[in-house]
């Protein structure tokens, strides 16, 4: 299980992107414990509000907790992998929420802590905290026996496919998934030792090199997009700045983007558009087999919850009745029995909260693996769009050096109303006769 965890700040901001649905098919507040509040929102104010007699201003931490493809991961052993994580951090007792995300026919939770102890009133120290998730990440996948991926292989190898928002949602503007662009950048740089045959490998993909406003290296797209290329490789500016040297002798971002967009005849842009509208067509009817099947799915579940709700209930209900009240229950707490009947009791009630469970993930699982039948017709989609675009890449970039070659020629052309044209007759009479 890859396990992913930040310090952080911004009660608001996370509890939005916990409780989004829009870019997640399923989301669950699973747990919330240590708080006063009932909900998400009110639960990450409630520890900032106490950070408030503290100095910290990171005050709560963020865990990721992502199962292999393919793999069934119950709501139980979720929480196990939260209750370990919290041990070997030194958060044990914290107040903790955890939030399922199901997307693409996988599920994946969230685990967030406060760090602020409320008795010291001081912030817990998460030291080494990365190499401590790691080494748990490794150990849940020997536990669970599932193939270990590459960079547990191996030391180091930090994926080149981790995102920032910021990375991300540039991405999903441009109708292209972040994973593509990454690769794009990284490939062009493994591929060069100079820059320019770096800007050569990204131009033909359909970037162009550029100098950035604070001096770095960027390049931007034809459709006027900046990308700075230490993000997007992944690298630090002092490696890219070791093997290019300065930017400095390289056009400003905005002059690039001018040119490009000078390039850009109404044709191309018609074309441009018209296999981006092909796309959209392709997409929309699995778009809408995906909205109806995520209908479905929240419909029954909460059939499910409904039901259980109603059972536990009645439950309950019928579990108190046997706790007799008055002169026999007197009798009874003498007798022994009373104790007898709420043990008897509490071992229904937990049998019940297990039975439950796993019905709650027998339906879960279900929908998973409805929805991973679902994915695969999309994923196949989205190669044909990735192919598609590669080609019209390659179109445009050709188009474009065939634009630039012939303004080249326009302007190296001698002007033939200048006195130095070759062909040009003087006026007036001539005394070479």
């Amino acid at each position: 299980m890859i396990l992913k965890g930040s310090q952080r700040s911004g009660a608001k901001p996370l509890a939005v992107h916990l409780l989004n649905e829009r870019d997640n098919d399923h989301v669950t507040v699973f747990e919330l414990r240590g708080f006063v509040a009932s909900d998400l929102l009110g639960a990450f104010r409630e520890a900032e509000a106490i950070s408030k007699g503290t100095r910290c201003t990171q005050y709560l931490f963020s865990l990721s907790l992502n199962p292999p493809i393919g793999a069934s991961v119950s709501e139980e052993q979720f929480r196990q992998a939260a209750e370990e994580a919290e041990q070997r951090l030194g958060l044990k007792g914290q107040p903790r929420a955890i939030v399922f995300h199901e997307k693409e026919g996988r599920r994946h939770a969230h685990v967030v802590w406060s760090r602020i102890d409320a008795e010291t009133m001081k912030a817990i120290n998460l030291s080494h905290f990365k190499r401590r998730l790691n080494e748990l990440g490794k150990e849940l996948y020997l536990q669970h026996d599932w193939p270990l991926p590459d960079g547990m292989k191996h030391a180091g190898g930090k994926s080149p496919l981790n995102f920032t928002l910021d990375e991300w949602q540039r991405a999903k503007r441009l109708d292209i998934d972040p994973r593509e662009i990454r690769q794009v950048f990284r490939e062009a740089w493994k591929q060069s030792d100079s820059l320019k045959a770096f800007g050569a490998a990204l131009a033909e993909r359909g970037f162009f090199l550029a100098k950035g406003d604070r001096r770095g290296f960027v390049a931007t797209d034809a459709q006027g997009e900046v990308f700075a290329v230490a993000k997007w490789t992944g690298l630090k500016a002092k490696e890219i700045t070791s093997r290019f040297g300065s930017p400095d002798h390289l056009p400003d971002v905005t002059s690039v983007q001018r040119e490009v967009a000078g390039l850009m005849t109404e044709k191309l842009r018609s074309f441009i558009a018209q296999v981006k509208s092909q796309h959209q067509r392709d997409a929309s009817s699995l778009r809408e087999a995906l909205i109806a099947m995520r209908g479905q799915h929240r419909a029954k579940r909460e059939t499910l919850k409904a039901r259980q709700a109603e059972r536990w209930n009645a439950e309950t209900a019928e579990r108190a009745a046997r706790i007799r009240t008055g002169f026999m229950g007197l009798i009874d707490r003498v007798t022994g029995k009373a104790k007898a009947l709420r043990d008897e009791n509490l071992r229904e009630a937990m049998a019940g909260l297990v039975r439950d469970q796993k019905q709650r993930d027998a339906l879960v699982f279900d929908q998973m693996r409805e929805r991973a039948v679902l994915q695969e017709r999309i994923n196949a989609m989205r190669l044909r769009h990735l192919e598609n675009r590669k080609l019209l890449t390659r179109e445009v970039v050709r188009f474009m050096r065939a634009a630039q070659l012939s303004r080249d020629a326009q302007l190296e052309r001698p002007d033939p109303t200048s006195p130095d044209h070759p062909h040009r007759r003087p006026r007036g009479i001539s005394h070479d006769r």
